[in-house]
Order: C-alpha cells, then structure tokens, then sequence
C-alpha cells in the first residue's frame, strides 16, 4: 500500500524544482543545492529534539512535519521516492534494529 499522502507532496515539491526561488522555498533550496537542503534537515532535527524534549505535542508535531518536509526535499533532490524509503522500511520489517545495524556495519 502506498503512502498517496506523501508520494503527492513529494510529486509537487519535485513539480517546483525549476520554479522562482524568489517566490517558492521548495525552489529556493533545490537551487541552494544539497548542502543548504542538508543545513536545513540538521537545523529542524535539532528543534524536533529540543520540542520534544521541553514543549508540548503541538510544538513536537510542527517540528516533525518540519523535519519531514525537508527530508521529502532531500529525496526529491536525489530523485528518490517515498516508496524507495517505504520498500526500505519493509525489508527492515521482522528484523531486529540491533541486527540490523550490525548486517550495515559489516557491509560498510
């Protein structure tokens, strides 16, 4: 089953990669290019850990929706999709996380 919520605002985040960076964010970081993309998932992973550390569901849920805006354009910019990250997250299903990272450190 896919995520149609997601794939579609990936569709429209990759839609406005050429557009007036002037008039849209979603352009503006695209030609700012993967550093500044980067810059910005480290910036709003370090609010989502402080909302969650100190301020209520509100503040945690808008820094999260934040965080996975930004990350939706870092897969956008690679041409990636969110069943790429999805087909991922099934192989990973039945597995134990301990396991799991130790198969990808003996890999790396």
């Amino acid at each position: 089953m896919k995520d149609e919520f997601s794939e579609n605002l990936l569709n429209i985040i990759k839609s406005k990669k050429r557009n007036d960076s002037k008039k849209s964010y979603t352009a503006f970081l695209h030609q700012k290019g993967l550093s500044e993309i980067l810059n910005k998932i480290s910036e709003e992973a370090e609010e989502t850990i402080n909302a969650a550390k100190s301020e209520g569901n509100e503040a945690l849920i808008h820094e999260v929706a934040d965080l996975w805006f930004h990350c939706l354009v870092l897969l956008s910019h690679k041409n990636l999709t969110v069943d790429d990250i999805t087909t991922e997250l099934k192989r990973r299903q039945g597995t134990s996380g301990i396991d799991e990272k130790n198969n990808r450190e003996k890999d790396e």
